[in-house]
């Protein structure tokens, strides 16, 4: 029988996280979003089918990036210290990256269906394939078992999963509602729109990643999983062949997190 989660403590470790991480997480998120956000105020003034095709097909890309990047820097700091640099956060999701986008999109319209047609089905789904994104990247079993694996680590905590997803949902619609305000109090056009969804998604969107990472760390642990791999012992080769080893990086500080 697992152990039941505190959704209160989870949100706490995320908070610590976010401000533990902040100084990778943040230029990451720069990094990433503000190419999506140039594309957008363009398209403010050229709307053609080209440059649309282009902004979202970038703006998937980078939002699965950052996600699988938030991932990483959440597991980074599990044991309490801060060991990855910027530029392995950087390059942490390539190996996993289409999985991340087709598991993503895949979860996405299958909750949505659910949600158009029945409500109750896409919830369900909502809370089962909550930890999918952190499944692909910490354990890289496929795109399949990942939804399987979701839905076993959730397995015994659905209430507790859900009602943390609806209090972080609640939390990052009032945020982002209140930078758009204020992003189009200081400018309604396309620019100022941009500047707002920059905005957003570089302060307000990391913690939902950060705290679905959370999340699945959380139910590891109540489920009595073991603690996940270094970063240098996972496996990046095709077939399951390990990385070759990584000369050992300098001692961190120690942050504080347990």
């Amino acid at each position: 029988m697992p152990r039941s989660i505190d959704i209160g403590q989870v949100i706490n470790r995320a908070v610590g996280a976010y401000g533990a991480q902040a100084g990778l997480i943040l230029p990451a998120a720069l990094a990433l979003f503000v190419p999506v956000a140039l594309l957008e105020g363009l398209l403010g003034t050229d709307e053609s089918a080209g440059l649309t095709i282009v902004f979202l097909a970038v703006s998937i890309i980078a939002s699965f990036w950052f996600q699988g990047m938030v991932v990483e820097a959440v597991r980074d700091i599990q044991d309490g210290r801060r060991d990855m640099t910027l530029g392995e956060l950087l390059r942490a999701p390539a190996p996993v990256l289409g999985t991340l986008i087709a598991a993503g999109l895949v979860a996405g319209i299958g909750v949505l269906i659910g949600l158009v047609l029945f409500i109750v089905p896409g919830l369900v789904l909502l809370t089962w394939w909550a930890v999918v994104v952190p499944v692909v990247v910490v354990e890289r079993p496929g795109l399949g078992p990942a939804f399987a694996r979701s839905r076993e680590l959730v397995r015994g905590h659905g209430w507790q999963v859900f009602a943390l997803l609806v209090v972080v949902l609640l939390m990052l619609v009032v945020a982002s509602a209140v930078i758009g305000v204020i992003a189009y109090g200081i400018s309604d056009s396309a620019a100022g729109s941009a500047v707002g969804s920059l905005v957003s998604n570089v302060l307000v969107v990391p913690f939902f990643s950060i705290t679905v990472a959370t999340l699945y760390f959380a139910l590891r642990d109540a489920h009595g999983e073991a603690p996940v791999p270094a970063l240098a012992a996972r496996s990046y080769g095709p077939g399951g062949g390990f990385a070759p080893p990584q000369s050992p990086t300098p001692e961190r500080p120690d942050i504080g997190l347990s």
